[in-house]
């Protein structure tokens, strides 16, 4: 199901211009294809914490903005693309250093997307976390008011309980 293309080029610029925050961390996509997109989050002082390493909110937001990469590689330019669920598995203590992000789809679906995000120190093979997560994916400008479902007894069709 791809509805439309875009860019690296593009997916950065929306990235980081359209969320204030993501452009801050100064992220950069380093590989940008159907269904597997690479983030790199080059470090700087503020991602440090207690312990001398890499605090966890940057690799969750490292992943999470992977992971939108990864559902815009194969749905085009939904912006309103969000994220409904994303687990995260810290593996290691990242040293100081540049991170990345590597992001495929596992699933997608007309309304959910499910991918997986391995992030690793730049230059080394072992993960130091591991995220999966699910985004909605809202409908397109081009469909028809109501979405992209049947109604109740048409093939396809929903039943929704408790309504007459």
């Amino acid at each position: 199901m791809t509805r439309g293309t875009m860019t690296a080029e593009e997916f950065e610029a929306l990235a980081t211009r359209a969320v204030p925050y993501v452009g801050q961390l100064g992220l950069r996509v380093r590989r940008f294809e159907p269904g597997r997109v690479d983030v790199e989050l080059p470090y700087c002082d503020l991602l440090i914490r207690p312990g001398g390493t890499i605090c966890g909110p940057a690799l969750f937001a490292l992943a999470d903005i992977t992971l939108y990469g990864v559902v815009l590689s194969l749905v085009g330019r939904l912006e309103l693309a969000v994220t409904t669920d994303l687990a995260m598995h810290f593996l290691s203590k990242p040293p100081p250093g540049d991170l990345l992000g590597e992001g495929r789809i596992l699933r997608l679906g007309t309304r959910l997307a499910v991918g997986e995000v391995l992030v690793r120190s730049l230059g080394r093979s072992e993960p130091v976390a591991h995220a999966v997560g699910t985004y909605a994916i809202p409908e397109s400008r081009d469909e028809p008011p109501g979405g992209r479902g049947s109604r109740v007894g048409e093939p396809g069709g929903t039943l929704e309980i408790g309504r007459g």
